[in-house]
């Protein structure tokens, strides 16, 4: 019988297997806490890109423990770089919180250099007619109120498919959701 996995442990693998071999200039799509720079190698320059002035302590704390690091204030729809100036871009569960995630995602394929990777892991929408869908399409409207924008029933692979990447890699997973539904997830890579 296969593993039964939250979708924090399923994240918290996802960040062990994919992030440490990340090289370069790094830009991590709405940091949060920062935890995504505890696998990064020492070398890595991590550009924590977040939409609020006011952050999370335990980002402002991972910060200051790297010496190549910058925190970027600016939603994802605007990303203040310039065109070409990272190697690899993480999103982990902020792309269903963007407002225009279209657009966030062309602003990911503006920034990255040729050949860089963009590696996500993120909560989507559920097959459609099916009892976990009709629940997200009911909790979306309240979702999106008091989980910073959160949309649980955004198409999230279907975008990423069609950003216009050379290279498209992903799985989908479940995991326990509630009220007997499960919570559908994708991770993967996508290179410029």
């Amino acid at each position: 019988m296969p593993e039964t996995l939250s979708t924090a442990e399923r994240r918290r693998r996802w960040r062990e297997a994919a992030l440490p071999s990340l090289r370069g200039v790094v830009l991590d799509l709405g940091a949060g806490s920062g935890v995504a720079a505890d696998h990064l190698a020492p070398e890595v320059e991590w550009l924590a890109l977040e939409p609020r002035r006011r952050t999370d302590p335990a980002l402002s704390e991972r910060l200051g423990r790297r010496t190549t690091a910058r925190l970027l204030i600016a939603p994802a729809e605007l990303i203040p770089l310039e065109s070409e100036a990272v190697d690899a871009v993480i999103a982990s569960t902020v792309l269903c919180s963007v407002r225009k995630p279209a657009r966030a995602l062309a602003e990911i394929r503006r920034v990255l250099r040729p050949g860089g990777k963009l590696v996500f892991f993120e909560h989507v929408a559920a097959d459609r007619r099916t009892w976990t869908s009709a629940l997200q399409a009911v909790y979306s409207p309240l979702s999106r109120l008091i989980d910073h924008g959160c949309d649980p029933h955004r198409r999230t692979g279907e975008l990423i498919t069609a950003a216009g990447f050379a290279d498209v890699v992903m799985q989908r997973s479940e995991a326990p959701g509630v009220l007997g539904t499960v919570e559908p997830l994708i991770d993967g890579t996508a290179i410029r």
